[in-house]
């Protein structure tokens, strides 16, 4: 795909940074390169059919100064981040780095080692396994830690243990309570749709260059190998829970609802190291993440982590999170973990000082002021999340998505309003004229609402689609952030070259194997097609042998009701184990394994108004 060349109006930009932003303040680069021991190289990783899951080394162009098309602060940042290999923490803890999107940590045990947070993929996580075994030893795996329910924390399970050494009760999982509810759900319920903005987030489909996907901030994309999910035998309830695994003491405190629903951190007195999971890192985080999410809560957030300076800052040497390098030193950690603290903290306050004062969220994002100190941090830098989506996300919180105003209650959807506005300016191709004007003038953000709307009346106008091509480039061009520069050039991607779907699934076998019998009952009424099911009203029940319950599930007015045990008159009983039925609402009618009794047909009709969901839903087009 052809690049074009970045505008005057960006070129001006980076140089404006450039001179704006502590460019020559380089801790952070002596802290990344603090106890590497080597990198796996080659530094890629491939599956067992030969494909390429995870490629480090696409990114070796990340040298020098930053070129025009990279913003300066992002280019900084995607340097640190793309560092890879095995490197100690301190003696006797380390970490495996730049081998997927998140970290994976190892703290030797007596006996063994811990694993922490195995990466997002069986192919990467053995990798990194391996990497630590060639320069520490065969160790065997005791334990695996999940900090939280992300799939980037836990989905490469299987490349550090199998089931069968938890079931024979020789490997421990730990994660935090609600674990497996919070994973699952997240995964399930809307994953079709989180998992195709997702391959927009990350840049999956993105070639990699200056002028294409150079990292998100807080990793440098997602790898494409198996993913899987082994339930915890061990949850972690209590802040201050203290559990001894292979010899290691390891005290937990909990910090639900911030950068997970499920998540802790945990201290290690042995090492005098401490984990911060996800709720420390080295740029500004995600109140509400762009492929989709329950919004966060910035104020419990920050204090989790006044709790955490509280009752570990004044015995740690070490901190270090599931991303980035770690913070060593107690002033150092104290510093580091205060600000942090302080961001979302201001963040949550100010934008409700705001929102009383009558701004609407767009209002609010487009007139928040960070305090200089804040400003300044590389570590508060939105290269993940944005100072700008996370205040509207504040908003969202707290107030809606309506902003009060009436005219903006019921407004039209966006074809009929492209069409409308379209109309009003004077036709498409004066949308375009107007749109190029703003593109020549670098008012990109303009001229992307009027492309937008112009692409929204007619998706296969030639000069439309190009200049709403360009316009995204160089607003991709402009960005700070890594996640908003991968939305740009994935809309201009698709623009020029077509959909390029959904390239990560998280919906894996293993995954949706841990889905509880009310969960699964709960996936199949979100894909009920309601329209198709208006004149259907269906009763039967669903036995599951594996688990010996039963339910009595309904289907009327478009709505799949379920009750366990529940009493009433059925058409159809179905007795199969949880395995068949997921396999049955795949598509397997014709295996083995499912004993009927009454009306065959009853599960023709169910099965017949079950929507599966679009894995290639357009996105920059209507």
């Amino acid at each position: 795909m052809k690049h074009k060349p970045a505008s005057d109006t960006i070129r001006a930009q980076q140089a404006a940074a450039l001179a704006q932003l502590p460019f020559d303040d380089t801790r952070d680069f002596d802290d990344a390169d603090r106890g590497f021991i080597a990198a796996l190289e080659p530094g890629f990783v491939q599956n067992d059919a030969g494909e390429v899951v995870w490629d480090n080394d696409s990114y070796a162009f990340l040298e020098g100064e930053a070129p025009v098309t990279v913003h300066p602060s992002l280019w900084r940042q995607s340097q640190l981040v793309a560092k890879q290999g095995l490197y100690e923490v301190v003696e006797g803890v380390y970490q495996l780095r730049g081998l997927d999107l998140s970290n994976m940590t190892i703290v030797e045990g007596d006996t063994g080692i811990i694993v922490i947070d195995p990466l997002i993929s069986t192919e990467t996580a053995a990798a990194a396994l391996a990497l630590y075994r060639a320069h520490r030893g065969a160790r065997k795996v005791v334990a695996v830690i999940h900090t939280h329910s992300h799939v980037d924390h836990f989905g490469g399970v299987f490349g550090v243990t199998s089931q069968a050494e938890v079931d024979a009760g020789t490997v421990q999982i730990i994660a935090p309570e609600g674990f497996v509810e919070h994973a699952v759900a997240e995964n399930v319920y809307a994953g079709t749709a989180m998992a195709r903005r997702a391959g927009y987030m990350y840049g999956a489909a993105l070639e990699r260059g200056p002028q294409g996907a150079v990292g998100a901030g807080l990793g440098q994309t997602t790898s494409t190998g198996v993913i899987g999910m082994i339930v915890p035998t061990l949850e972690i309830t209590t802040t201050g829970e203290t559990h001894t695994v292979d010899g290691v003491e390891i005290e937990f405190q909990m910090a639900p609802g911030t950068e997970a629903p499920s998540e802790m951190h945990f201290y290690f007195p042995r090492y005098r190291a401490l984990c911060m999971a996800e709720n420390a890192t080295h740029n500004l985080h995600n109140l509400l993440t762009l492929r989709g999410a329950v919004v966060r809560d910035p104020h419990v957030w920050s204090q989790y982590l006044t709790e955490a300076i509280t009752r570990y800052a004044d015995r740690t040497d070490a901190v270090f999170a599931s991303h980035h390098w770690p913070t060593w030193g107690r002033a150092n950690i104290v510093e580091f973990l205060s600000v942090q603290r302080d961001l979302y903290a201001y963040l949550h306050d100010q934008t409700l000082r705001l929102v009383n004062r009558g701004y609407t969220a767009a209002e609010a994002a487009e007139n928040f002021e960070m305090p200089p100190a804040l400003e300044q941090a590389w570590h508060t830098r939105g290269y993940y999340g944005s100072v700008s989506h996370n205040v509207k996300a504040i908003v969202q919180r707290y107030l809606g998505w309506f902003d009060g105003n009436p005219a903006r209650l019921w407004p039209h959807p966006p074809a009929a309003l492209a069409a409308r506005y379209v109309d009003a300016i004077g036709g498409i191709d004066r949308v375009v004229e107007l749109a190029q004007a703003a593109f020549d003038s670098g008012d990109f953000r303009w001229a992307a609402t009027l492309l937008d709307h112009a692409v929204f009346v007619d998706e296969h106008h030639e000069a439309a689609r190009a200049l709403y091509a360009d316009t995204l480039e160089q607003l991709a061009y402009g960005s700070e952030n890594g996640t908003w520069r991968n939305f740009f050039l994935s809309g201009a991607t698709e623009l020029r070259v077509g959909n390029f779907g959904t390239p990560t699934k998280t919906t894996a076998p293993s995954m949706l194997a841990q889905l509880s019998p009310e969960q699964l009952l709960d996936a199949i009424a979100i894909k009920i097609d309601g329209p198709k099911a208006w004149d259907l009203d269906l009763a039967f029940a669903i036995v599951l042998t594996d688990l010996d319950r039963r339910f009595r599930v309904t289907l009327r007015n478009g709505v799949l009701i379920y009750l366990e045990d529940g009493a009433g008159a059925v058409e159809l009983t179905l007795r199969l184990t949880k395995g068949r039925l997921l396999a049955l609402l795949g598509g397997d009618s014709t295996s083995a394994g499912v004993e009927s009794d009454g009306d065959a047909s009853v599960l023709e009709r169910l099965l017949g108004v079950i929507d599966p969901g679009d894995e290639s839903f357009d996105i920059v087009t209507p």
